[in-house]
């Protein structure tokens, strides 16, 4: 049932709601998007594959066909996608909607992806091929854990804000610090600037015990949906899945279950833990963010107040 709303005044065209998973950032983005006539932009590095529906979350079928979603199932579960990409078709798909007189709701929780909306593509060092086929090489050989242990001892910053399942950012992060001698996080102070005022940025929070209990809830929805099942038929498929989508969370723990590496109801609670963890390091990228206006759910907050609260935000 579509809530209700005040009279509406002047309101940004261009809207970004941030949040840990399982915060309400997805449900709070539809409403507020019905409300201002505007369309949706998702912010998220796993939504962009089709058929990967269950594990990400995506908005339900009946939701996308009343508004539209931008940068969901854009590629194949097999390809990789980059942040240059995700820029890319932000920037096309804020373009368009403009192009139409429609505010943007832009809506995720994927930190390097919000950062980069923000601020910009971070300029790094050079890339090295033989430093990174060589770490590429270890992280076969020893396992990517080892990998994020050494990054947690050269750059503690770096390592707490990188999922330890992140290959592609953890072997970026070692081969910055074999090239320069340097931890990325270093180079990284382009960031500690104010983001785009174009951005209108909007955060949600709640109490760390309430989030948890909400993202075991989530995680046991998706197992009812039939996340097993998704993971299963994904790996049937002629194409294997890229690197970047067999490791995202809910899937890579399937995954080993499905090849008898664990039992069912340690793959679940596996998935809880790597999704706490993601949730913290969530909360440690966010804590960077200046110019955040959040608003501090409580356990009385229904969807209609904290739609309130933000419109009141954007007053």
């Amino acid at each position: 049932m579509r809530l209700k709303t005040a009279i509406m005044t002047q309101k940004p065209n261009k809207i970004l709601i941030m949040g840990v998973t399982a915060s309400g950032k997805s449900a709070l983005a539809f409403e507020l998007a019905q409300t201002l006539g505007a369309e949706i932009i998702s912010v998220d590095s796993m939504k962009v594959y089709k058929r990967m529906d269950i594990g990400t979350a995506k908005a339900p079928f009946e939701k996308r066909q009343v508004l539209p979603y931008h940068l969901v199932d854009v590629v194949e579960p097999s390809e990789a996608f980059s942040v240059d990409q995700f820029l890319a078709l932000t920037e096309q798909a804020v373009t368009e909607i403009h192009g139409r007189g429609k505010p943007v709701v832009a809506v995720g929780g994927t930190a390097m992806y919000i950062k980069a909306l923000l601020h910009g593509l971070f300029e790094g060092p050079g890339s090295d091929e033989t430093i990174r086929e060589n770490l590429k090489k270890r992280a076969s050989e020893v396992g990517l854990g080892k990998l994020h242990q050494e990054l947690t001892q050269i750059d503690p910053e770096a390592a707490e804000r990188i999922h330890p399942n992140d290959e592609k950012r953890i072997i970026r992060a070692l081969e910055v610090f074999e090239l320069t001698g340097k931890p990325i996080s270093s180079f990284q102070t382009q960031w500690n600037a104010a983001p785009a005022s174009d951005w209108f940025v909007i955060g949600l929070r709640r109490e760390k015990q309430t989030e948890n209990s909400r993202m075991n809830a989530r995680v046991k929805r998706m197992m009812e949906m039939g996340l097993k099942e998704e993971v299963a038929g994904l790996l049937a498929e002629e194409k294997p899945l890229s690197k970047q989508a067999a490791a995202a969370i809910g899937y890579a723990e399937m995954i080993a279950h499905l090849n008898g590496e664990m039992d069912l109801d340690e793959t679940v609670e596996r998935i809880k833990i790597n999704t706490r963890r993601f949730a913290k390091s969530q909360r440690t990228w966010f804590k960077t963010f200046p110019n955040v206006h959040w608003i501090d759910i409580t356990e009385q907050d229904t969807l209609q107040t904290v739609l309130n609260q933000a419109l009141k935000l954007m007053e």
